[in-house]
C-alpha cells in the first residue's frame, strides 16, 4: 500500500506536522527524505528495510554511496539525498563550535567528533587545534589504523600544533568494536602526548573514546 493510501494523520509528513519530528520513528524520518518508495514497498517499508539492512541509522548515514546504491530500492538519487543530511548535520555542529570557545559548548564539541568518527570501519585518530581563547582553528584526522590499532606519532601532532599556532588541543579517536572504553594503550598514549605538547605549552583539554554512538571523555573520568 502507498502512503498516500494510508490514512492522513499515519502519514510521516502529517505526523511531524501534528505531533513534532521528535515523534517519528527512524523509518519515518528516512521516509520522508526518501520521498517515495519502489513497486511492492511504501517509503516507510523501504525505510524500514534498508535500516535492518545497515543495522542502525548512524551506520546507514555513515555508509558510502557505493553501498547505498547497491541496496535495494535506493539508487544513487536517494543514496546522495541521505549522504547531504550528514553531512548538513556536520557542518551544522562545526558552526555551534565555530562560533565561540569550545568549552562554552562541550556537548557540541562531543556530538560533532562523535558524529565524525563513530561508523569507520577503522580507527581514526583526529585532533581539534584552538587557540589561546579555546576557540576552535581546524580540525584533523592525523592518523588511521587497523580494525584494532593506529599507530599515532607525537612528534607528527607536535607539528600539526605548531602549524596552526595552538595553545590547546582536544584528542578524539574510535573504536569499531563499538566499546567506548579506553584501553590501557589509549592512557598510554595520552599521556606521551600530553609530555609531547607541554614542551610547547600546548594545553590538552579532553580526549574522546568514541564508539556505540557513545563518547567517553578521559576528563570526565579524571584520567587528565
Amino acid at each position: 500500500m502507498a502512503i498516500t493510501d494510508w490514512p492522513r494523520e499515519d502519514r510521516p509528513r502529517e505526523k511531524l506536522l501534528r505531533k513534532g519530528v521528535e515523534s517519528l520513528s527512524d523509518a519515518e524520518l528516512v521516509a520522508i527524505l526518501l520521498r517515495t518508495g519502489v513497486r511492492g514497498k511504501s517509503a516507510v517499508e523501504l525505510a524500514r528495510g534498508t535500516l535492518k539492512r545497515f543495522g542502525s541509522l548512524s551506520a546507514l548515514l555513515a555508509a558510502d554511496v557505493t553501498a547505498l546504491s547497491a541496496s535495494p530500492g535506493m539508487g544513487v538519487a536517494k543514496s546522495v539525498q541521505l549522504q547531504a543530511v550528514l553531512e548538513m548535520a556536520q557542518r551544522a555542529l562545526r558552526e555551534r563550535i565555530d562560533r565561540g570557545p569550545a568549552l562554552s559548548s562541550p556537548q557540541a564539541v562531543r556530538d560533532y567528533l562523535r558524529l565524525r568518527l563513530q561508523e569507520r570501519p577503522h580507527e581514526v585518530f583526529g585532533v581539534v587545534f584552538l587557540d589561546a581563547q579555546n576557540r576552535v582553528l581546524a580540525v584533523e584526522e592525523l592518523f588511521r589504523g587497523t580494525l584494532i590499532q593506529t599507530s599515532v606519532y607525537p612528534r607528527e601532532v607536535v607539528k600539526r600544533a605548531l602549524a596552526h599556532n595552538a595553545a590547546a588541543a582536544i584528542f578524539a579517536h574510535n573504536h569499531p568494536s563499538g566499546i567506548a572504553e579506553p584501553s590501557r594503550s589509549d592512557e598510554a598514549l595520552t599521556v606521551a602526548l600530553r609530555q609531547a605538547l607541554a614542551l610547547i605549552d600546548v594545553r590538552v583539554l579532553d580526549h574522546f573514546v568514541i564508539g556505540g554512538g557513545t563518547a567517553m571523555s578521559f576528563a570526565e573520568r579524571g584520567l587528565l
